[in-house]
């Protein structure tokens, strides 16, 4: 599956999000470029497989996952979007945290993502991750 030609960066931004959301694998990596290097919060980077190992983890932990309140403009060289990450922790808490992620996209495929959130928000995810 490759990227549709037409699609701008902001809508690469809007289909990268909802295959995250809605666990599409298959979509995610039609979207990222084999090479990929994903940071959160400037931590070694992830490669595209890790990435999406992670993203199938949290999901594995997190009912209801979802992006809501998004934000997203196009850049000169990709996008930028900012969401609330929500769901339901294991122990009935609630997961509410506040992303930012910059991109670069080349060639209709994302190529960097840094991610930057608010680790102490982001707690009871880690301690569910764990």
């Amino acid at each position: 599956m490759s990227t549709e030609v037409n699609m701008d960066n902001t809508q690469i931004c809007e289909a990268l999000f909802d295959a995250f959301a809605t666990g599409n694998e298959e979509r995610a990596r039609a979207l990222c470029s084999p090479d990929l290097q994903a940071w959160q919060n400037s931590n070694p980077p992830m490669g595209l497989d890790l990435l999406l190992a992670f993203s199938k983890s949290v999901h594995s932990v997190v009912q209801d996952f979802r992006y809501e309140e998004a934000k997203r403009s196009a850049t000169a060289t990709g996008f930028v979007e900012e969401h609330r990450v929500r769901g339901t922790l294991p122990d009935g808490g609630s997961l509410d945290l506040a992303v930012c992620v910059v991109a670069d996209v080349r060639d209709g495929k994302v190529v960097d993502l840094r991610e930057y959130l608010d680790t102490s928000a982001a707690s009871g995810l880690i301690a569910a991750l764990s």
